[in-house]
This record gives C-alpha cells, sequence and structure tokens, in this order.
C-alpha cells in the first residue's frame, strides 16, 4: 500500500504507521497527509526482539501460526511464489518454504 493509498481513506488527525518501509514510499504522499494532518511514522520492524518469545509460544501451542499461512511449496518453486507474493496474487498473504523431498 503506498502512502497515498494510505492516507486517501484516513480521517483527520489519524497516525498511519509504515513498519519496516523507507520513507520514500510515503513522500509522495506527503501533501495528502499534511492536508489531513497525519501522522507518518517508518521504520524497521525489531524482528530480532521478538523471534525467540513467538517461536516459544508457537511451540507452546499458545500461537497458532497456520491461519496466515496460505502457500506451502518447495525451494523449487521459490522464484514464482516470489513474484505470486510480490504481485499480490492468488490470496497470497504468508508462503513456508520447505526443502524438496
Amino acid at each position: 500500500m503506498t502512502g497515498n493509498e494510505q492516507a486517501t481513506p484516513s480521517t483527520r488527525d489519524t497516525n498511519v504507521g509504515n513498519p519496516d518501509r523507507w520513507l520514500s514510499v510515503v513522500a509522495g504522499s506527503a501533501l495528502a497527509a499534511y492536508a489531513k494532518g497525519l501522522t507518518l511514522k517508518t521504520g524497521q520492524t525489531h524482528v530480532q526482539n521478538y523471534t525467540r518469545p513467538l517461536l516459544a509460544k508457537i511451540l507452546r501451542g499458545d500461537i497458532d501460526p497456520s491461519v496466515i499461512i496460505t502457500h506451502r511449496v518447495t525451494l523449487d518453486e521459490a522464484p514464482e511464489m516470489y513474484r505470486t507474493f510480490r504481485d499480490k496474487e492468488d490470496d497470497c498473504v504468508k508462503v513456508v518454504m520447505r526443502p524438496a523431498a
């Protein structure tokens, strides 16, 4: 989603977060954001901080990640699946890749 797409449906005085996005993605929407009084926040996500605690919760059964996994493929299928994910085709949300059997 571009910055313009985020700014357009937003109401006035809203915070718009863009984790793991570079500012240049949002910069084109600066005028739209200014006109609506939006606060734009960007930055990298802190995956390192959450990986171990989340994995522990998954292993205990507290969290079921399968609800967001839409595709399972082998590593041989990775290039094609990357295009599917990038182009937002086939309702692709999260892909799990495994070595070929």
